[in-house]
């Protein structure tokens, strides 16, 4: 069953909270114009120079090989400090906005004005990327051992590369400053032993699975174990609140702020959609009629109420098999509660005997594993 979260902690452990290091990557991909980096000192006085140049008459920069090579580097690395495997979209984006800014790197005779500056930033990342394979960046080692002229059996290389989800921001990061293998496998065993006290230093705890996390991240993008085997291994990600730090770890999202925002933005159509069904005839209608007579008796009708609403009547709608995953138990009853071969269930302990599909006031929830 799910840990009941209950925290001390002491001075030394405050000290060590100081000592934990970020992940790499703290944006995700800018959701406007891309921001264009500085670029050395002689380059930004020469696109100064062209752009002046290009609005009194049209006359585009002819730029030499190591200034290109300055703007092409420097947007390579920008472009990683947001995403290592950028798309076709994102790298067009970048074109345009370098060219937006210094429009005296207009191509002529381009439809755009900029797809070959689209063009030579997708090789140029190729070439930045394997930059830092050399140097020993996680991130893009997961994806070496492609095919070459020194190895033509291995894979093509675009195939089953390693990339970061669309939400994941922080997908593979390098160990932390001073940290190995070794000692984050030893922190790792300190996190098995601290979850396991009565009285769990929850600070202490949350410092330790920052550090590691690169760990973490190599175990599962390298081995893509099955959720059993993480938990057994991380049982610290059984609390919520590292759930939450999990998650804001990888995407730099607030995870319960997004969902009820979502949720927020789909209820009243949903709870419309819900009462369209139940007006019907057949199983799935009666059971969302009997979830809706159960919501519509609540003396308060608040935010709360109409959330528990929605999430209890969505598998009902979409006629999923729920059983083995909503269970409720009486909170008197001494006894373990079954909850039969389920891997994981939403556990609602009621205070009645009273069988109903919905409780919008239970005395306890738990996730049970």
């Amino acid at each position: 069953m799910a840990e009941v979260e209950t925290s001390s902690i002491s001075t030394t452990d405050t000290e060590l909270l100081s000592d934990v290091s970020s992940p790499e990557r703290l944006s995700r991909w800018p959701p406007g114009i891309f921001p264009m980096p500085t670029f050395a000192y002689e380059v930004e006085l020469k696109l100064r120079e062209g752009n002046t140049a290009f609005e009194r008459n049209g006359k585009c920069l002819q730029l030499s090989r190591d200034q290109k090579h300055d703007i092409l580097e420097k947007l390579a690395a920008t472009i990683y400090s947001f995403k290592a495997y950028p798309n076709d979209r994102e790298l067009s984006k970048a074109a345009e906005a370098l060219v937006s800014k210094h429009p005296c790197l207009k191509e002529l005779g381009s439809e755009t004005g900029w797809y070959g500056w689209k063009n030579s930033i997708k090789y140029k990342m190729g070439n930045y990327r394997t930059k830092l394979r050399r140097a020993g960046c996680q991130d893009v080692i997961v994806n070496a051992g492609k095919i070459s002229r020194s190895n033509p059996e291995n894979e093509p290389s675009h195939s089953n590369l390693k990339r970061p989800k669309r939400a994941e921001v922080n997908f593979l990061p390098d160990f932390p400053k001073g940290q190995d293998l070794a000692s984050l496998e030893r922190q790792r065993l300190e996190i098995i032993h601290e979850v396991q006290k009565t009285e769990k230093t929850l600070p202490l705890i949350d410092r330790m699975m920052q550090t590691t996390f690169a760990l973490r991240r190599q175990e599962v993008v390298t081995n893509s174990p099955p959720v059993r085997d993480i938990l057994e291994r991380w049982p610290a990600l059984c609390l919520e609140s590292q759930v939450y730090a999990e998650f804001q770890r990888i995407t730099n999202q607030n995870l319960p702020n997004i969902f009820y925002e979502e949720l927020d933005r789909h209820t009243l159509r949903l709870m419309t959609l819900y009462r369209q069904r139940a007006s019907k005839t057949g199983k799935t209608s009666d059971a969302l009629a009997d979830i809706l007579r159960i919501h519509d008796l609540q003396d308060q009708q608040d935010v709360h109420t109409r959330h528990t609403t929605v999430l209890y009547a969505l598998p009902v709608l979409l006629c999923e098999d729920v059983s083995g995953f909503f269970k409720t138990c009486r909170v008197e009853d001494s006894d373990e509660p079954d909850v039969g071969d389920a891997p994981v269930a939403i556990l609602t302990a009621v205070s009645d005997n009273t069988e109903k599909p919905i409780h919008f006031n239970p005395i306890k929830i738990s996730i049970v594993h």
